[in-house]
């Protein structure tokens, strides 16, 4: 995808200003350790969500939508690989494996959407052999409201659009990863 590392696609759903997101266990622009790769998609990793932590964002803001998004996936509308909705504004981190099928290290409100995989869990990196680099998009989105008032069967997709009209800010650090 033309542009794809200094464009961030995340301004498809609101240009806002950023604030600050750093994880203990992967780092922007650099390339994504074993843990953070799919290993049920056959990829050789274990599918481990990364630990986030974020600080700075703007007074207003009342909840997160945390996200990881591949726009180069050849799917022709990218890759939701992970979706958490209503992260209470209390919430300033979250620990390494908080997106797994339980979920239970999320704050409590917090809930997981589908990925693209149809999975309710974090996905790691898995882009097919020879298709280049992949960059994943890791996005904290601080938001007006308390709730975007969808509920678990919604898309990520939808939860973009949901946010559209109540991002504030939003911080992204974007790894990479090759087959």
């Amino acid at each position: 995808m033309t542009g794809s590392m200094t464009t961030n696609p995340y301004d498809q759903i609101a240009d806002v200003p950023t604030f600050t997101l750093t994880s203990a266990d992967v780092l922007d622009g650099e390339r994504l350790p074993t843990p953070q790769v799919s290993g049920i998609f056959g990829a050789g990793g274990s599918d481990t969500s990364p630990q986030l932590t974020w600080s700075g964002f703007p007074e207003g803001t009342k909840s997160f939508a945390i996200t990881v998004y591949d726009p180069q996936a050849p799917t022709g509308a990218g890759f939701w690989h992970w979706a958490v909705v209503d992260v209470p504004v209390t919430t300033t981190s979250v620990p390494t494996g908080a997106g797994d099928e339980s979920g239970a290290s999320l704050p409590a409100g917090a809930f997981q959407l589908k990925n693209d995989a149809s999975l309710a869990r974090f996905l790691g990196a898995a882009p097919p052999a020879g298709s280049g680099k992949h960059h994943y998009h890791i996005g904290v989105h601080a938001l007006d409201v308390d709730t975007l008032g969808i509920d678990a069967g919604a898309t990520p997709a939808f939860l973009g659009f949901t946010m559209s009209g109540h991002t504030l800010a939003r911080a992204v650090i974007t790894p990479w990863w090759e087959a």
